[in-house]
């Protein structure tokens, strides 16, 4: 089954592209319901989720530094997913992030299996929308985020241990060498994301886009 959406390379078929599109294109049409309190269709978040996983997107390929086994520093690209989290709610936000390890999947996929597949995309990248639970909280947009990366690195470093640990130097656990590794990029973009939240004008910003997002 795998072979039907997978090549042996890593990569993904045509109809593997065809399948993930749909779901991707399905979960922020769900998104925007569900995580509306009205349960209604809302236009407004269906625009505002996709136009922050374009962003997302956009930023991911603007690279600080790559490291060689995969994994980078990116310019800001966490920030936006996580966003959705702080405009809409945990549900909202998780259903975001998981279209947008969705579009990661299309874009960049690396497969091992259907297990690693799903740690690596969707779960890993869905687990950024936990700021939603900060959303209305005091410093939310700050916590909110933090939440959101330490959730990423969760679901990093349980893929790098149960897939990835055959490659951990000898004598050296693959659980500390999965958590420093996946520790060092996702820990240097959160603290340099950080130090931008810590901007009270940007914070301000983000607070009038916060609105506009909510109408």
């Amino acid at each position: 089954m795998l072979s039907f959406f997978a090549t042996s390379e890593g990569g993904l078929t045509v109809p593997g592209y065809v399948a993930v599109a749909i779901v991707l294109f399905l979960v922020l049409i769900i998104s925007s319901v569900i995580g509306n309190k009205k349960r209604k269709f809302s236009t407004r978040q269906l625009i505002f989720s996709a136009a922050a996983i374009a962003l997302a997107f956009a930023t991911s390929n603007i690279k600080l530094f790559h490291l060689p086994m995969g994994g980078s520093v990116t310019l800001f690209s966490m920030l936006f997913i996580t966003l959705i989290g702080y405009w809409y709610g945990p549900v909202g936000g998780i259903m975001a992030g998981v279209a947008y390890g969705l579009l990661q999947l299309i874009i960049d996929p690396y497969i091992v299996s259907i297990p690693q597949m799903l740690i690596d995309y969707p779960f890993a990248f869905g687990a950024l929308g936990l700021s939603g639970f900060f959303s209305g909280k005091k410093n939310g947009l700050i916590t909110g985020y933090a939440a959101g990366v330490i959730g990423r690195f969760v679901f990093a470093v349980l893929s790098g241990v149960v897939f990835f640990g055959m490659y951990a130097p000898e004598g050296m656990s693959p659980f500390i060498y999965s958590a420093s590794y996946n520790g060092a990029y996702l820990g240097a973009e959160a603290a340099i994301t950080l130090i931008l939240l810590a901007v009270p004008a940007v914070r301000k910003a983000l607070a009038q886009v916060k609105t506009q997002a909510l109408g």
